[in-house]
């Protein structure tokens, strides 16, 4: 490994966690030696690097910093481009633009041998039949970034409809359909709800009585998503 990639890879594993990581637990992810951790922490510090941290303590990057993107292999390239452009066929406008945006971005700093590989990718992003973006995406995202309930207008399989006020958690993008991931009040349960199946979707001024990311751990736990 060179030394340039043993720095982005030390970089990369700081990354990922968000909590103080003990130097020699890094040491073995890298396949490296204790010293060397020590001797590459300096490094990076002193080309500006925001580590924390101390031998004895652990080491972890400052909240709030990101790593911007240095390389990626053509497989990795594929894997991304490929994931964007199916992304920009089964959302709202405003997401697919920032998945085409994205896009941009990453194709701009690839290197020019992976950049030709991935302009000239075989992987291409059809669009099933009757793919679009699903009614109402847009309105759940936002009530879901802004924490608010929404009342919902559904119809289930049978269709029967109902009227609902439920604290949405997740969407779930499968090859069938989309779902909603809600605590229903009527319920008083975790709901689910086909997207397609929304008849209206109307965010409310209502704040979640608990923040969304408890209550999407919470579904987690009880779904059992996190075995």
């Amino acid at each position: 490994m060179s030394r340039a990639a043993r720095l982005l890879g030390l970089m990369q594993a700081l990354r990922r966690r968000r909590r103080a990581v003990a130097a020699a637990d890094l040491a073995a992810e890298l396949g490296v030696s204790l010293r060397t951790i020590y001797r590459d922490i300096v490094t990076l510090v002193a080309e500006g690097a925001p580590i924390e941290g101390a031998a004895g303590l652990g080491y972890r990057l400052r909240e709030g910093f990101f790593l911007p993107p240095l390389m990626l292999t053509e497989d990795e390239a594929d894997a991304v481009l490929l994931g964007l452009r199916l992304v920009a066929q089964r959302v709202d406008a405003e997401l697919a633009l920032a998945a085409d945006e994205a896009f941009a971005k990453i194709a701009a700093i690839l290197p020019p041998a992976v950049e030709d590989a991935a302009a000239a990718s075989a992987l291409i992003a059809g669009s099933p039949a009757g793919a679009g973006a699903p009614p109402h995406l847009a309105a759940l995202r936002e009530a879901m970034r802004g924490e608010h309930k929404v009342r919902l207008r559904y119809v289930d399989a049978t269709g029967k409809g109902s009227e609902r006020v439920v604290w949405p958690i997740a969407i779930g993008f499968f090859i069938a359909a989309e779902v909603l991931a809600a605590w229903c009040e009527l319920r008083g349960d975790f709901r689910h709800f086909r997207l397609d199946r929304i008849a209206a979707a109307t965010s409310l001024p209502d704040r979640l009585p608990k923040r969304r990311r408890v209550l999407l751990a919470e579904w987690r736990a009880q779904s059992n998503l996190d075995d």
